[in-house]
């Protein structure tokens, strides 16, 4: 059995900055600053590690963040479903439909999602799009600050789900940046990049993916790689 693992922005699709004005305001609600969060790189960070570097920065210790982190994440979800409203500003990207219903019917290939997003803004920016039910398990930006820890996790989650203990050589992580890749390096994991982020081809081919594709557009051809790659 393969488990495919997804990352959410970059990777399946674009929110429009989103995200990041969800977060400022929580940040400014709940501990009285955003700190440089309009300067902080997010791509490939987990929610957990955006909130503690840029409180840190901002001089606050983590000891004074995190008996606050629900609280935050609370309010960032409230805000996203504001910035997020409708959808209409949720772009899903290139070929990632047609993907996830193709893999959604093989029937050994459990779809799950490797992300920074907290567990409930992952559901907020893929509801719009009609995905989120194709995912059925997966580790999120809620579970850990290090990206590097989720792999695993979702192994285990999905192995409670279906009853079928996924090597990491069985494990696919999808994702748009360096980090996805190091993060399934980390694991074990076989690493596919794709270039509809803010990371170029080359930046991402210099990280060691095995599988390195410009877009998801290809829907036979990323299908088969997923299923035979590591076979």
């Amino acid at each position: 059995m393969r488990l495919v693992l997804f990352d959410v922005d970059g990777t399946l699709l674009s929110a429009r900055g989103a995200g990041r004005r969800a977060l400022a305001r929580a940040l400014r609600l709940v501990y009285g600053t955003a700190g440089a969060i309009e300067q902080y790189d997010l791509r490939g960070r987990t929610d957990l590690s955006i909130v503690y570097d840029v409180m840190e920065g901002a001089g606050l210790a983590r000891e004074a963040v995190k008996p606050r982190l629900g609280d935050c994440f609370e309010a960032y979800a409230r805000g996203l479903v504001e910035e997020i409203g409708d959808g209409r500003g949720v772009v899903t990207l290139p070929g990632v439909a047609a993907l996830v219903r193709r893999l959604d019917g093989v029937a050994d290939v459990v779809l799950g999602l490797l992300t920074g997003n907290i567990e409930e803004g992952a559901r907020i920016k893929l509801e719009p799009t009609g995905l989120w039910p194709y995912f059925r398990t997966g580790a999120f930006g809620s579970d850990a600050a290090d990206r590097r820890r989720l792999p695993s996790l979702a192994a285990r989650r999905a192995q409670a789900l279906v009853g079928y203990r996924f090597r990491p050589r069985d494990v696919v992580v999808v994702g748009d940046t360096p980090l996805d890749v190091e993060c399934a390096r980390c694991f074990g994991a076989v690493a596919m990049a794709v270039a509809t982020g803010q990371h170029s081809r080359d930046q991402l081919e210099s990280s060691g993916p095995d599988l390195l594709f410009d877009d998801l557009a290809d829907v036979e051809r990323v299908t088969h790689a997923v299923r035979s790659v590591r076979d």
